[in-house]
């Protein structure tokens, strides 16, 4: 049996002419967790369908659970468990019923499926909340609801797309604590985010994606360092003054400020933490230059991408990319 259960060498998805992914390769190991991270429209949903048996690559190969997605589907799909982007679970049916319809297509007897149904319930803290219709639970409930369902059958590997897109800090904060338990278990888990902070708190390997490519792996803090550690940035009170202001900021921290037009923002790294926040000030304030903002904070997700691809985020959605294809 391979360390690495989910493994992908060469991946390429073509929709026509567009590139969803460019050909990335994955070695996740056992019993880890591993965040694929990046924008909307960088390949992150598309590489899940693919490892989830759900789409098929046009190059490449790729193994889950020790079975070729391409040659033995079925093998790969009883052995993981999918978290897609939206709630799966029916609306008109309780958080019980659900669990146990579910249970029962994984061909557990109706006395078994209760029992699962039961315990799933307890462990997600949905025990108060099982004779409800899941239509009046709220996001977060229904997002553990919904990854309560996929490990019915308690897979080996777990694949959540985006898991907390739209969720509230609390809800957030409550499903990490239960991927926390899923992962000392041993269950590996492959996520996809948008959010540095999310990969940050949960995983052992950060894979970034950008346009279907692989441009930076590690952990959060190597990431980070790539783009320079803390980051000083400002947000100008007249827009006329932006490029003065971008050019003050490049000239106090010695380093390449990025500018974004639309939100009369300029952020530069520094290695000089709060002394180089001071020199900003002192020199943005000589130059009468006023800003609504100045701070000193970690990079985020936008800086990271901007630092290493010199590119603006794309906003368009490789999922909508697959159904226009079809």
């Amino acid at each position: 049996m391979s360390p690495h259960p989910i493994e992908a060498t060469g991946l390429v998805k073509r929709y026509g002419e567009k590139t969803a992914l460019g050909g990335i390769d994955l070695a996740v190991p056992a019993g880890t967790v591993t965040a694929v991270l990046g924008p909307n429209g960088a390949g992150k949903t598309t590489a899940v369908r693919i490892l989830t048996t759900l789409s098929r690559a046009t190059e490449g190969t790729a193994h889950v659970a020790g079975f070729d997605v391409a040659t033995h589907p079925t093998e790969v799909r009883r052995r993981i468990g999918l978290a897609a982007q939206d709630a799966t679970v029916d609306p008109l049916l309780t958080g019980f019923e659900n669990l146990v319809m579910i249970s029962e297509l994984h061909q557990l007897s109706r006395r078994a499926a209760k029992a699962r149904a039961s315990e799933l319930l307890e462990e997600f803290s949905l025990a108060d909340a099982a004779n409800r219709v899941t239509s009046g639970y709220s996001g977060g409930m229904r997002r553990r609801l919904d990854l309560a369902a996929t490990l019915v059958a308690d897979p080996q590997v777990l694949f959540l797309d985006e898991p907390t897109t739209g969720l509230d800090p609390r809800a957030r904060n409550e499903l990490w604590s239960v991927l926390d338990v899923l992962v000392a278990r041993g269950t590996t888990l492959l996520l996809t985010t948008q959010y540095l902070d999310e990969a940050d708190r949960l995983a052992d390997d950060i894979v970034v994606i950008d346009h279907g490519r692989i441009i930076a792996q590690g952990d959060a803090r190597s990431l980070k360092r790539q783009v320079g550690g803390d980051n000083i940035g400002l947000i100008v009170s007249d827009e006329a003054r932006l490029a003065e202001a971008a050019e003050v900021l490049s000239k106090v921290t010695g380093g390449e400020a990025v500018v974004d037009a639309a939100a009369h923002a300029a952020v530069a790294p520094t290695a000089d933490g709060v002394a180089g926040l001071a020199d900003v000030a002192r020199a943005l304030a000589d130059a009468g230059i006023e800003v609504e903002d100045l701070g000193l904070r970690q990079p985020t997700l936008d800086e990271v991408f901007l630092t290493l691809t010199g590119l603006p985020i794309a906003e368009d959605d490789d999922a909508r990319a697959e159904e226009a294809a079809r």
